[in-house]
């Protein structure tokens, strides 16, 4: 059974830093694509990060470019989003999410992920 909860949430002052964990059970993050949603209070949830089976492909939406990075240790079976240069419009609950097939590219799309973890909030407010 595929499990993900993430972790890492909290309160942070605009231009603070945040390190989001997703810890994996029931596979290999190594193996499938694993991609990072967010979703903000009466909007739509929305791509952040992915990167694809092994690694070879990652993926940031335009608004995190430069500020996130989406990274993943194998012997801890966990992926990490490190957050950078926090902006209030980055508050919002995210979301890990794994497509438990080999895939060589990943995508923002929320369909191309069959298991989520339950979220974590991020509030990014002085």
């Amino acid at each position: 059974q595929l499990q993900l909860v993430e972790s890492g949430g909290g309160l942070v002052q605009p231009g603070g830093s945040l390190r989001l964990s997703c810890a994996a059970s029931g596979f290999s993050v190594d193996s499938f694509a694993i991609g990072w949603f967010r979703q903000a209070p009466g909007k739509e949830r929305e791509g952040v990060s992915c990167f694809s089976s092994g690694g070879v492909t990652k993926n940031y939406v335009d608004s995190v470019k430069g500020r996130f990075t989406i990274s993943r240790d194998a012997a801890k079976n966990t992926v990490y989003l490190q957050m950078s240069s926090l902006k209030p419009e980055d508050t919002a609950v995210y979301f890990c999410a794994a497509r438990p097939e080999f895939e060589i590219y990943c995508s923002f799309s929320k369909t191309f992920y069959n298991a989520w973890g339950q979220g974590t909030q991020v509030t990014v407010s002085s």
